[in-house]
């Protein structure tokens, strides 16, 4: 099995900025998708806030609106993929969301 990390990308509204009820819906369907992504997920990962970039002339910058991640595990690229079929991110339908799917690559040291 490879393993991949999910990087959730879009304006995302913070938790904190919810209502209570948004923030039970919302857990709950991020909790379905564990369920049914089961063995496959190891680390659900965690949201991201208040970003920054160090750029290499030595400047910072705005950071992306990269907002959280996840790895997971499958045999492939296309397997990882189809692990996104009614991920909670991708629910809005806007076009304004994605998840950006990497192999990590092991290290040989």
């Amino acid at each position: 099995m490879k393993k991949f990390i999910l990087l959730y990308k879009g304006p995302a509204t913070p938790m904190d900025q919810m209502s209570e009820e948004q923030n039970k819906t919302q857990m709950q369907a991020w909790q379905a998708w564990a369920g049914k992504a089961g063995s496959g997920l190891v680390d659900m990962g965690s949201p991201m806030a208040n970003g920054s970039a160090v750029v290499d002339d030595g400047s910072s910058s705005t950071a992306s609106d990269l907002n959280g991640y996840s790895i997971i595990q499958a045999e492939d690229m296309n397997a990882a993929k189809a692990m996104l079929e009614g991920h909670p991110f991708l629910s809005d339908k806007s076009g304004k969301f994605s998840i950006e799917v990497f192999e990590l690559v092991p290290i040989q040291m």
